[in-house]
């Protein structure tokens, strides 16, 4: 079926012909250009039929598809042959061009025998010699294929290298490349990159570098040391081949690269990334190099013992890393022999043995922010049980470790998490023979034992079934005989059901009736229940607490702060007459945390210091990580960041001696993350923040764990670091829940949002353009949000001006200021119409005033609005930002007398300033454009010269030298012109 409606003219062919060359490469673009030569061939118009064939010819050599590039050239030939007045100056050197292409695209093949590329080799010195063009891009040619075939490389490069360059020869950076390809086969990696460094510098670029040059030069800069060059490099390159069947061979050596790095984690998230190459690669050349680098990694994560790992590969099977590997070794192999088959040698052979046989390089180089390892590409699977105990914590005796587990339980001992997953394990077994012991109990307590865990990690989780966990529990315990049990577990379920309550529609103090309730409730059951064992009555006497404490957080109330403290009083009195220490420190931990809640910070770190000499005389110490935690953050608020750091990281560093579940580390981390921010250290912050979204994850705790990673990728964008965002975000949006829709999609369009901005800071303004496009759409359906739709359509026109694309930014600025209307956002919606306006003015001079002067008029609406609201700019006034642009736009359309009356309105605006103006650089900027359009481009540099001499004296009494300076290099001119 035709992918659009066949042109009926040539001059409808040629529009869809550009429209088509603005598409990516791949299939559509491909069976378009098909589409598009039958179409005219309908045509009595070989010039038309000409430009159809040549982007067909591009969309095989480019969609990797190197059998159909040469038919179709064939078909120009004869054109040309036939009819060469059809043939411009343009058209052909477009055609003498593409001889290069069908020498690659034959060499790809090894059916195609080496007498025949040969002969095609011969074919092209004849033409070009016959058309008086010059042998330089011969000899390059006939170069590629002795390093092709291996032999006679070094008298081919000197015929080439020797030569001059001619406009047919290849592009600067495709021949830098291939020159130090040639110094890297010889083994010189530091000539090599000496001789690719304006490539990997950017100085030299074209369509497939530097990514083609940078994916070689990878292994070249680790062996010499230059890591931090490669992991750089990595990123950027890496993005510019991934999922291009024309770089596939690129992609396997990313690969390899990740697999020689310790990255073999990271390596098997981009072979998933790029798993359509197995499919997608017609060429049989970057095929062999694509797979070969796929082994290099499934070789290595096989060495690791992790074999069973799964692995994307060929479609219609479900792989693991050592099915694929064996698979791809055949595949790989096979091509190797076929092509050494064709030449003559055993070059292919030998070189991918090299690779294969090459040892990693390092042990491990963190590659990214998001740092992965083989145990997390494992399947999904349960999260993992806690990690265990110190030795001789869990028994191998059955009976022993159900009464291990119960007395660690009631002390409240993070050890006690281990031996329950081990119970529970054994428990479920089909051949499990409850003990028959007095000192165990029936196989209902333990039953409820597992049950009651479970709900009570249900509630640190925050779980919607931690309630109804508990109140199973409760069931159970009651037919163990046990009332007391049964009771606390009635009254855990108290609090997470009232703590659901004011979720949604509910409101807080809906919220704060049902903690009262639940309060009342617990009180109830307490009173009950007599005969309760002293841990159980400390449980029932914290959870009374707890609810009142969850109130007063609720409600802030000043009146629900001494209800609070009497209930911790009656723990403490308790918690101290039965000598229960982990109840005692529970009581104080919650006064200090009733004092910070009530404003009180200094009594709350009072008491928490207290806490800290209790616990570090008479524990228990794994309150320790916890209460130094909460001492940070009372800190932080104290706006003592260093004393927070200090604390969090003596918190962390306890943390470390118990098992992951007993301390929330992932809080720690994102605290001390804010206290790095506060002391003005943003890379540290960044590792706390990545590692405290880790934590999250391994936890099971999704949402959090996405909002961290959020934080630290705008984080890593604000430091700059634009490619380890991209790289962070890719890799977080290739995650199968974001696929799938099952993380909360506003949360995935801020990620999205993040990953735009970066890809325009790193001037990838196509993507970046793509990305905010569709978001922009997306957005323009959140009603419960407008301000959201008007930040992103107006970066989304800001970027469709500076593509040049006027007419959609107008579209999409149209949409802001719709969205506008309902949820104003005056400053940033004034500052992008303002920049559009002056792209259109800088790029179409006097062609784009009228749209310019558009989008300053919807920017001095704003301003208006913004006046009447009474709002305050955050930065520059609306008013003179405003007839600044004025000026600017003006003054690129020519229309120099009205842009001097622009500016010289937005000096009045400025009026007088006074000396500590933060108004100074943008006066100064004023004077100095009013200068050159009255001085240089109205011609009238006296009064020009008696503007800038009183700026310039006043900036210099005012000690603004920098603004000063500017001003006067500007007078300087003048005079000289004068």
């Amino acid at each position: 079926m035709p992918t659009a409606p066949a042109p009926q003219n040539t001059d409808e062919l040629h529009q869809a012909l550009q429209e088509n060359d603005r598409r990516p490469y791949g299939r559509t673009r491909t069976v378009t250009a098909e589409e598009l030569v039958d179409a005219a061939e309908q045509f009595d118009d070989p010039t038309t039929l000409v430009h159809a064939l040549l982007e067909l010819q591009e969309a095989y050599t480019y969609g990797s598809e190197p059998r159909k590039s040469p038919v179709v050239f064939a078909r120009l030939l004869n054109l040309l042959d036939e009819q060469p007045d059809v043939f411009d100056e343009r058209l052909r050197h477009m055609l003498f061009w593409r001889f290069k292409w069908v020498a690659g695209a034959l060499r790809a093949l090894p059916e195609v025998p080496l007498a025949s590329l040969r002969q095609w080799l011969t074919e092209m010195r004849d033409r070009y010699e016959k058309a008086g063009l010059g042998l330089q891009p011969y000899y390059g040619q006939a170069y590629q294929l002795a390093a092709h075939v291996g032999e006679g490389t070094t008298l081919a490069y000197e015929l080439w290298a020797a030569r001059a360059r001619t406009r047919l020869s290849d592009c600067e950076a495709c021949e830098i490349c291939e020159r130090a390809l040639h110094h890297l086969a010889a083994g010189d990696d530091e000539r090599a990159l000496r001789t690719w460094e304006p490539v990997l510098e950017g100085k030299e670029s074209c369509q497939e570098e530097p990514a083609r040059s940078v994916s070689y030069a990878l292994l070249p800069l680790l062996r010499t040391g230059r890591t931090d060059r490669a992991r750089e490099l990595h990123l950027s390159g890496y993005r510019g081949c991934r999922r291009n069947p024309s770089m596939a061979q690129e992609v396997g050596r990313h690969l390899e690269f990740c697999a020689l790095t310790g990255n073999e984690a990271r390596g098997l998230e981009l072979l998933s990334e790029n798993r359509s190459l197995f499919d997608e690669v017609d060429s049989p050349l970057d095929l062999l190099g694509f797979l070969t680098g796929v082994q290099v990694l499934l070789q290595r994560v096989e060495r690791l013992g992790r074999g069973e790992l799964p692995a994307a590969g060929y479609a219609g099977r479900i792989w693991t890393v050592a099915g694929l590997r064996a698979e791809i070794h055949a595949r790989a192999d096979d091509l190797a022999a076929r092509f050494d088959a064709r030449n003559g040698t055993t070059a292919h052979t030998d070189r991918r043995r090299a690779r294969l046989d090459r040892a990693p390089l390092l042990t491990a180089l963190e590659l990214t922010l998001r740092v992965r390892h083989l145990d997390d590409v494992a399947p999904a699977a349960p999260v993992a049980a806690p990690a265990a105990p110190a030795a001789g914590a869990v028994p191998e005796s059955l009976p022993e470790l159900i009464v291990r587990a119960r007395g660690l339980d009631e002390q409240g001992h993070p050890d006690a998490q281990a031996c329950w997953a081990r119970l529970r394990t054994l428990a479920a077994a089909s051949d499990y023979r409850h003990p028959d012991d007095p000192a165990v109990g029936p196989l209902a307590r333990l039953r409820a034992d597992l049950l009651s865990d479970e709900a009570n990690r249900a509630d640190e989780k925050e779980e919607t079934d931690a309630a109804s966990l508990h109140e199973d529990a409760a069931a159970l315990y009651e037919d163990a005989g046990l009332p007391g049990h049964a009771a606390l577990e009635r009254a855990c379920a108290q609090l997470p059901a009232a703590d659901a309550t004011g979720q949604g529609s509910e409101s807080a103090e809906e919220k704060a009736a049902a903690l009262t309730d639940a309060h009342a409730a617990v009180v109830r059951l307490h009173e009950e229940t007599p005969g309760l064992a002293p841990y159980l009555e400390a449980r029932m006497l914290r959870l009374r607490a707890t609810a009142l404490g969850l109130r007063l957080q609720t409600t802030g109330d000043k009146a629900h702060i001494a209800p609070v403290l009497a209930e911790v009083d009656l723990l403490h009195a308790f918690a101290t007459r039965h000598d229960l220490p982990g109840q005692i420190s529970g009581s104080l931990l919650l006064r200090a945390s009733t004092y910070a809640l009530s404003g009180d910070l200094p009594a709350a770190v009072a008491e928490i210091d207290a806490l800290l000499d209790r616990l570090k005389t008479h524990g228990p110490a794994w309150h320790l990580p916890r209460t130094l935690g909460l001492r940070g953050r009372l800190q932080l608020a104290l706006r003592d960041a260093q004393t927070a750091h200090t604390d969090l990281t003596e918190g962390l560093r306890l943390a470390a001696d118990w098992p992951a579940d007993a301390v929330d580390a992932a809080q720690l981390h994102a605290d001390l993350a804010e206290a790095c921010m506060r002391l003005g250290r943003p890379d540290e912050a960044l590792r706390h923040l990545t590692r405290s979204a880790e934590l999250e994850l391994r936890r099971g705790s999704r949402t959090e764990a996405f909002c961290a990673y959020s934080n630290a990728a705008r984080l890593s964008l604000d430091l700059g670091r634009v490619e380890d965002c991209i790289a962070l975000l890719d890799s977080l949006l290739a995650e199968p829940e974001v696929a799938a829709g099952e993380l909360d999609d506003r949360l995935v369009a801020q990620l999205r949002l993040t990953r735009a901005r970066a890809l325009h800071a790193g001037e990838d303004l196509k993507a970046a353009t793509v990305e905010f496009v569709a978001l922009a759409a997306e957005s323009a359906g959140w009603d419960d949000d407008p301000a959201s739709h008007v930040m992103i359509a107006a970066e989304t026109a800001l970027l469709l001006g500076e593509s040049g694309d006027f007419a959609r930014a107008r579209e999409v600025a149209d949409q802001a200021l719709a969205a506008h209307a309902k949820a104003p956002s005056y400053d940033q919606l004034s500052s992008c119409l303002r920049e559009i306006a002056r792209v259109q003015a800088e790029r179409q001079g006097s062609d784009g005033l009228a749209g310019a002067l558009g989008f300053l008029a919807d920017a001095g609406r704003i301003a208006d609005e913004a006046r009447a609201a009474g709002h305050r700019p955050d930065g520059r006034s609306l008013d003179t930002a405003l007839a600044y642009e004025h000026g600017r736009v003006n003054a690129y359309a020519g229309e120099y007398e009205t842009a001097l009356a622009a500016l010289e309105k937005a000096l009045a605006l400025l009026g007088d300033l006074g000396a500590d103006d933060d108004r100074v650089g943008e006066w100064a900027e004023s004077i100095r454009l009013a200068g050159v359009v009255e001085g240089l481009y109205l011609q009238r540099p006296a009064p020009a010269l008696t503007r800038l001499d009183a700026a310039i004296a006043r900036l210099t009494a005012g000690g603004h030298t920098e603004e000063a300076e500017a001003l006067a290099s500007l007078a300087a001119r003048l005079r000289d012109e004068g």
